[in-house]
């Protein structure tokens, strides 16, 4: 799992899409702290976060995209499926890789509160509930995108699929209320991982929100293993 995490990890900075990420994820948040905090003289940094966690949907795709739609593209996927590697060593390595690049990319964003903290007030505990549900919800979109990598030809075709369903995970809140059946409704408002994420961005730690976002990561590498798994016996 280890092998398979430097592995990948090298790939991000090997090649400009570790830096692709980081840089582009930066400079929106630039855009947006300039908007929101600097052209208001504003201190409202939870709602700034809550702003950023937009940005997972747009750009996490991005982060997985070449995970294993490029295993497949390039025809290594059967080597590294017959590899001594476990299918959820394989699987949970590229993962951590991909966690380990948005913590790097989370953990910059705070120079924007550095910025806040000199100039106006911070509060420490709302903060780190703040960036709790920031960062679950970031490793929430990378599991399930990580998924359809695994679906997918190419890592274009993964780019754009990771793309819509992030995209449908937005919206699920306008389709709740347009929908006529209350049983849809009720599924929809409970997997809203941007509903589940506006207590943390009010300050408030729930238990139930971080249970949600860790057993949603965990149904994606479990699917992502079990794929790969139909995958290497032909099934």
């Amino acid at each position: 799992m280890n092998t398979i995490r430097k592995r990948e990890m090298q790939g991000y900075f090997y090649t400009p899409v570790g830096y692709v990420f980081i840089g582009v994820f930066l400079t929106v948040s630039s855009v947006l702290f300039y908007m929101q905090i600097l052209r208001q003289r504003s201190g409202d940094l939870p709602n700034f976060i809550a702003e950023m966690c937009y940005l997972w949907m747009l750009l996490c795709p991005i982060l997985t995209m070449r995970l294993l739609a490029e295993e497949k593209q390039k025809k290594t996927d059967q080597l590294l499926l017959t590899s001594p590697v476990s299918l959820p060593g394989i699987v949970i390595g590229k993962y951590l890789a991909a966690v380990t690049v948005l913590l790097i990319t989370a953990g910059l964003t705070l120079l924007f509160v550095l910025v806040v903290a000199i100039y106006g007030q911070v509060y420490p505990a709302e903060l780190a509930v703040n960036y709790l549900g920031f960062i679950l919800q970031g490793c929430a979109f990378a599991a399930m995108d990580l998924f359809l990598s695994g679906c997918a030809a190419t890592p274009v075709t993964a780019a754009v699929l990771a793309f819509g369903a992030n995209f449908l995970m937005w919206i699920l809140d306008l389709l709740e209320n347009a929908v006529q059946a209350e049983w849809l409704s009720e599924a929809m408002r409970f997997l809203s991982l941007y509903r589940r994420n506006e207590p943390f961005m009010m300050g408030q730690l729930s238990f139930a929100g971080i249970l949600f976002d860790l057993s949603f990561i965990a149904a994606f590498l479990a699917l992502t293993v079990w794929h790969l798994d139909r995958k290497r016996y032909g099934r």
